[in-house]
């Protein structure tokens, strides 16, 4: 029988010759491998290296080809504040939220079409290529009944037929030929396995943090693969979480696309007429009470300050539409011994002129005419200027006036030392402090989204926004008509601001209360206890909502929550 002879190499095994039967080359290779230590790492390396190919062969297979994300011009957005949320609105003929793009300059291959990811008529994200890009029959497949067209960009859609192919791949890895497993590749597949097993379950929250994780690691081609199964999975007419994650969907597009400050200029919403984009700020109004629970604990906290004053400067740094100082006003009015004389310094860029179909003299006029039927003397000076422009003489503080300063959802708003050297956070915190203000108070959203990187970012944005999702749920039934125009137009730029941009495009910057509490302590601050009166109002209050609210009182401040989430802090300061 012939035979090959291998002649021992200086430093190999210590059998100086092995023979191999060509007809049989395995036989005998056993008894090497078991006294030769370097041939078996060796033969174990060969093993490792084959399976680590096949696995990324097969990963590439199921991974979508990269999308070509061009980048906008420059676009200036319009923005609007709610009475406490910050939302915009820009003019397009769409119904929903777009994400449009038309040019820029990228590393990806190119398609020869314009791309847009957006929201389908039906209420479903979905990302569209003309026929250059895509075969026309992955739009309109029979078995795609959810609106959202197929992506052709992912070999492998199916989610059995992937798992069959890592199984077959696990096969190879952990076969007898095999005994040492890169650890590398070892914890790709681990991931692998826990990404379809989420898919598969239709585990929409997981998979949302898995391609906020992959986008984090720069690990592109997995996060579009991902952002293809997250289009089927999502809908704002769907559960809250289908809601949400079609808004953070598109933060998430935006940040992959330019770190998203070009595509959250551009990200249109249908524009209401500004009647009824009152309307929809009215309806989260009654419908959620956050806003409510934020203006009647500062106001409670103004009249306990102001109770025997006879003249009363209130400066509102985000007056909005005013609608903070009806209450106060008919307080005041009702008063022992007859109102004092009020004066409001109305604080709001002119971005917000759309919310309320003008300038701040309408803000002027409707409490004007308020406070002339309840007999309460008054003046209105308007300061159309943004939080960042204003300077003492802005104020128009006068002597014998006992002055109040409201800090109501405005301050996350301010850049800080994070973004600005001027950290104008900080800044009109020592201003308002040098005018001797009797009470200030405070109103902020309990989320830590200002300093946090991205992706602890997303899981805050994440958790907050599903208990607001959810309360919203609870008390504006789901086939409201108005419903998704609401989350839209005052709550999804939002959310698309924090995920998609940085720096001083990032302008949904919340911080938690103890973190606002050391602020105020460095600008010379000290706590004002809340009314006992005004908490026990306020608990009546939410005895008209849905038992799932609730309010805590701890440390001096007020908490306003949905089961065990916080979501708005209360508090005031002298």
């Amino acid at each position: 029988m012939e035979r090959i002879w291998a002649v021992k190499a200086e430093g190999s095994c210590p059998a100086s010759l092995e023979s191999f039967d060509c007809s049989n080359p395995h036989k005998g290779t056993e008894t090497v491998l078991a006294s030769c230590p370097s041939m078996q790492a060796s033969q174990q390396h060969r093993s490792s290296v084959m399976a680590s190919r096949l696995y990324h062969q097969i990963k590439q297979e199921v991974e979508p080809e990269p999308y070509w994300f061009p980048q906008l011009p420059p676009i200036d957005p319009s923005l609007c504040y709610s009475d406490g949320f910050h939302f915009s609105v820009e003019s397009s003929n769409e119904n929903f939220c777009t994400l449009e793009s038309s040019s820029a300059n990228g590393s990806y291959t190119a398609y020869n079409s314009t791309s847009l990811v957006g929201f389908s008529p039906n209420g479903s994200p979905m990302s569209q290529q003309d026929s250059q890009s895509y075969p026309s029959d992955l739009h309109h497949s029979p078995d795609n009944n959810g609106g959202s067209p197929i992506s052709g960009s992912c070999v492998t859609d199916d989610v059995s037929d992937l798992r069959d192919k890592l199984k077959e791949l696990e096969t190879v890895m952990l076969g007898p030929d095999s005994d040492v497993i890169d650890s590398k590749t070892s914890l790709e597949m681990g991931t692998w396995r826990l990404v379809t097993d989420a898919i598969s379950r239709g585990d929409l929250k997981q998979v949302l943090v898995f391609c906020a994780k992959a986008l984090s690691d720069n690990d592109l081609l997995m996060a579009q693969w991902l952002m293809d199964e997250l289009r089927r999975m999502v809908s704002v007419s769907g559960e809250p979480i289908q809601r949400l994650g079609a808004y953070m969907l598109e933060g998430l597009v935006a940040r992959l696309a330019s770190s998203g400050s070009s595509i959250y200029k551009a990200l249109r919403c249908k524009e209401p007429k500004s009647a009824d984009l009152l309307s929809y700020m009215h309806i989260l109004y009654e419908v959620c009470p956050y806003l409510k629970f934020g203006y009647m604990s500062a106001n409670g906290a103004i009249a306990e300050a102001m109770k025997d004053e006879d003249r009363v400067h209130i400066i509102d740094f985000q007056i909005a539409q005013g609608s903070q100082w009806i209450t106060l006003i008919q307080a005041f009015a009702a008063r022992p011994g007859g109102p004092p004389h009020i004066r409001i310094t109305g604080i709001d860029d002119s971005t917000s002129a759309y919310a309320r179909g003008g300038g701040l003299n309408i803000v002027g006029k409707r409490l004007s005419k308020l406070a002339e039927y309840f007999k309460v003397p008054f003046e209105f000076h308007a300061a159309a200027m943004s939080g960042c422009e204003v300077q003492r003489e802005h104020l128009q503080v006068r002597p014998g006036e006992a002055l109040a300063v409201n800090f109501a959802f405005m301050l996350h708003h301010m850049p800080d030392e994070s973004v600005s050297t001027e950290n104008h956070r900080d800044r009109l915190l020592r201003l308002v402090k040098s005018l001797s203000p009797k009470v200030v108070t405070l109103v902020e959203q309990e989320s830590n989204t200002n300093t946090a990187p991205f992706f602890p970012r997303f899981l805050e944005t994440l958790n907050y926004y599903t208990a607001m999702f959810e309360s919203i749920d609870v008390t504006l039934p789901r086939e409201h008509k108005e419903r998704i125009d609401v989350e839209q137009q005052c709550l999804a730029r939002d959310v698309v601001n924090i995920i998609a941009c940085e720096g001083a495009e990032r302008v949904e910057r919340h911080e938690l209360l103890g973190k606002w509490r050391s602020r105020f302590r460095m600008a010379g601050f000290t706590p004002y206890p809340l009314s006992s009166l005004v908490n026990a109002t306020i608990k009546t209050l939410l005895e008209n909502y849905c038992d799932r609210y609730r309010l805590e009182e701890r440390d001096g401040a007020l908490y306003l929550g949905w089961m065990n989430r916080d979501l708005v802090a209360s508090c005031a300061w002298k």
